[in-house]
């Protein structure tokens, strides 16, 4: 499990090193439009690693048991943050949005700490019931509806993104652990027709779907940074135009810094460089599925198995609207997009999924609970 830690401990070192350099390249132009300081972001994040960094560690050496007692107040409490971002004077609105709220000269998040706070309510749950995960009243109903409360709180903002997001992740875990597939879709087909809805009221997010549905026709609109992220990737080929040399980062990509990096990486570094990074979430998420495969209880093997799915599912969903292959949602590019909050919640999950790997079973123990229930069972 030592080599597991290893890897895994690599893998994000990696790509938060390569995050601060593109930042670096990526923001230099921002930066110095907007506050006259070409280092102003980069300088930022970095506080921001050092803070992520001291949260990893305590969330690593932290009493997994403690852990477990903390997980329905940690979820109370970033519901609580997610409330808070409505109300005028403590939330903060930017491009229409109220997602941040302003702790002193720091901007936060409570979206992306729901990510932690909500695996860890819902591996509370499947530990604690996992006999009769595969009931209704009293096993699928309550993370259900909890699941429902923070959609709700997420689509106040509005946040689509995070919600697919959560959604997928926690029906993930729900089904692994036991959970009727007849259940789960008949709450998918209710959760995807009330989605629907809300979709079909926003006339952003319906052209931001049309956009992607035909982005020559939106070029010169919604479409234009998804036409100018492929135009980094194709001026980038196979080596790269060099680093600092990107011409998409002037203006060209609003995003550059944030959602967007990862264009600007393969226009500067080339096609090598978008596989070491793909490569790199490979790499995390079988660590992940290696750890949770061999956590001591269901709640250290749930919390692992939801932390792998959140940060390599968030990756991809963010890969895939850079190349066109999903209409545009603003999720960041774990450890890589700028943003104190992503950086700091994804490190407390690999802090999470560090302790786990601790407390792991060895591989010959005689007494280890199976990942996927066993649905021939009904308890």
């Amino acid at each position: 499990m030592q080599r597991t830690i290893t890897l895994l401990i690599a893998a994000v070192l990696i790509l938060v090193t390569m995050g601060v350099v593109m930042l670096f390249s990526a923001s230099i132009v921002r930066g110095d439009s907007q506050f006259n300081n070409t280092e102003y972001f980069v300088t930022r994040q970095i506080i921001w690693m050092f803070l992520s960094l001291m949260a990893a560690i305590l969330c690593a050496r932290i009493d997994l048991v403690w852990l477990r007692k903390a997980a329905l107040p940690a979820a109370a409490v970033c519901a609580l943050l997610l409330v808070l971002v409505r109300i005028p004077g403590i939330g903060v609105c930017i491009n229409g949005s109220w997602r941040w709220l302003r702790v002193g000269p720091l901007t936060l998040q409570p979206s992306e700490f729901a990510k932690v706070g909500i695996i860890l309510a819902a591996a509370w749950w499947i530990a604690r019931r996992r006999r009769y995960m595969y009931t209704f009243l009293r096993g699928v109903l309550v993370p259900v509806l909890g699941l429902g409360f923070f959609a709700v709180l997420l689509m106040a903002e509005p946040d689509f993104g995070t919600t697919v997001l959560i959604s997928l992740v926690i029906v993930a875990l729900l089904y692994v652990g036991g959970a009727r597939v007849s259940y789960l879709l008949g709450f998918g087909a209710a959760g995807v027709g009330l989605f629907g809805l809300m979709l079909l009221q926003n006339a952003n997010r319906m052209r931001r779907i049309f956009a992607f549905l035909d982005p020559e026709k939106y070029a010169q609109a919604e479409a234009w940074q998804l036409i100018n992220a492929l135009n980094a990737f194709a001026a980038g080929g196979r080596w790269g135009t060099g680093l600092g040399n990107s011409i998409q980062k002037y203006h060209y990509l609003p995003e550059a810094h944030t959602d967007f990096i990862f264009p600007i990486i393969g226009e500067e570094l080339g096609l090598i460089a978008t596989f070491l990074v793909l490569l790199l979430f490979v790499f995390i998420f079988f660590c992940g599925l290696r750890i949770a495969s061999r956590a001591a209880d269901d709640f250290g093997r749930f919390s692992a198995l939801g932390i792998t799915l959140m940060i390599t599912l968030q990756a991809i969903i963010n890969l895939a609207v850079v190349t066109g292959s999903m209409p545009t949602k603003g999720l960041a590019l774990p450890f890589i997009s700028y943003g104190g909050s992503s950086l700091l919640a994804s490190a407390v999950m690999i802090g999470i999924l560090i302790n786990v790997a601790h407390t792991a079973r060895s591989p010959s123990a005689k007494k280890r609970t199976a990942l996927f229930k066993d649905r021939r069972r009904k308890a």
